[in-house]
């Protein structure tokens, strides 16, 4: 019985993250947590669409509530070899979230308020990057969310992309 619950919600978990529907970050804070910061960069696909986003999925935060090593990266990656026109790729506060400064990578900032981020590239070349790193501040560190919206010339992407938080 044991087994077969175990091999069940291996696959249930599995089919999740193959949907793109598992995405969470962790974060540790307080005097337990530990002094260096540790940053991953976790892609998630995108069903049917040349890209996947690409977002820090473990940091730290200070007593203040900001994140830790410069903030958040967010970004998309192109897996397809052919090049996209005119993409901008936008971060935007769904709860508990401003953003700081903002360091794009792959392109350059377009927008950026204390709720969006925003960075493009006029020609978004076959397997580059196009992301930001963005100076982050939660609110409440146990709940907080963002969407990513992607626009662009030359795909059947969806705009909306999906969430990020916890």
């Amino acid at each position: 019985m044991r087994t077969s619950a175990a091999v069940l919600a291996t696959a249930g978990a599995l089919t999740a993250a193959q949907l793109g529907l598992a995405g969470s970050a962790s974060a540790a804070t307080g005097p337990t947590a530990p002094k260096a910061a540790s940053t991953k960069a976790a892609p998630r696909a995108v069903a049917g669409c040349p890209i996947d986003i690409v977002y820090t999925s473990r940091f730290q935060i200070d007593r203040n509530g900001w994140v830790t090593n410069g903030g958040l990266y967010f970004g998309i990656k192109n897996k397809s070899r052919s090049s996209i026109k005119n993409v901008t790729f936008t971060v935007t506060n769904v709860k508990n979230v401003r953003f700081g400064k903002a360091t794009p990578t792959g392109g350059k900032v377009t927008r950026r308020t204390s709720k969006t981020v925003s960075v493009f590239d006029k020609s978004f070349k076959g397997k580059a990057k196009l992301g930001v790193k963005v100076r982050t501040h939660l609110l409440n560190t146990r709940s907080y969310k963002v969407k990513f919206a992607v626009h662009g010339t030359g795909w059947n992407c969806a705009v909306n992309q999906g969430t990020w938080g916890a």
